[in-house]
């Protein structure tokens, strides 16, 4: 069976209204990604990371799925083979679009972490830095949140995949996070089919066999009734 490997980054959700790192006027601009994304700046300022994470998994529930969310959705049910999502967005509207397998290498708006036992559990609307683990009762509640010089969630069944695809395929993505930005050398030394699918080119758009470009929601969809309709 044929399996593909799809990597998707902000600008799949860009649509939706979550703002990019590189919006002049998005969420981002207004905090310093060293005070609110490090586990330094968390050590320094708890308060000012939560109510950074508090407006993020704000803003999240209140977007909704986009037509590029519904077109994977779509192919992981129709396509011929196996279809893995592996995506660097922190918000659920994969999910909320229908998509079943998706691995958040980045972690999740919708999840708390315990910084001291590792315990996960349900994040509610608004997090502080006064709330209890459920499991330990430590005041070390954070968001499970891969931040800046941390090591990125399922790194192993991320690489699994990509040793045995046919098709890897990137989305909305920069090209300048790594280790996702090197995915696609992986597959490429694999001799792997590459696509690019982008507003405009990455970063590594260079390193893709083939690409298109424009809005994610027009392009994806556009892609995905192609794959789903071939003969």
């Amino acid at each position: 069976m044929s399996h593909m490997v799809i990597l998707t980054g902000a600008g799949v959700s860009a649509e939706s209204g979550l703002g990019t790192f590189r919006d002049k006027d998005g969420l981002w601009t207004k905090y310093d990604l060293n005070e609110v994304a490090t586990p330094e700046g968390f050590a320094r300022n708890p308060d000012l990371v939560h109510e950074f994470y508090n407006a993020r998994r704000a803003n999240c529930q209140n977007a909704q799925p986009n037509a590029a969310h519904t077109a994977l959705a779509r192919l992981q049910t129709k396509y011929r083979g196996r279809v893995t999502i592996v995506t660097q967005n922190v918000d659920d509207l994969h999910e909320r679009g229908g998509a079943s397998e998706v691995i958040h290498m980045h972690g999740e708006l919708s999840g708390a972490l315990c910084a001291i036992c590792d315990h996960r559990w349900a994040a509610p609307r608004v997090m502080s830095p006064t709330d209890h683990c459920p499991a330990c009762d430590s005041p070390a509640t954070r968001p499970d949140i891969v931040w800046f010089g941390e090591m990125p969630y399922r790194m192993d069944e991320i690489y699994a995949a990509l040793s045995e695809v046919d098709l890897f395929v990137a989305i909305g993505t920069s090209g300048n996070v790594y280790p996702a930005a090197g995915f696609v050398a992986e597959a490429r030394a694999a001799g792997v089919e590459t696509l690019e699918l982008n507003l405009e080119p990455s970063s590594t758009a260079g390193a893709f066999d083939t690409a298109r470009f424009g809005p994610a929601t027009e392009i994806v969809p556009q892609w995905v009734s192609e794959l789903i309709n071939a003969p």
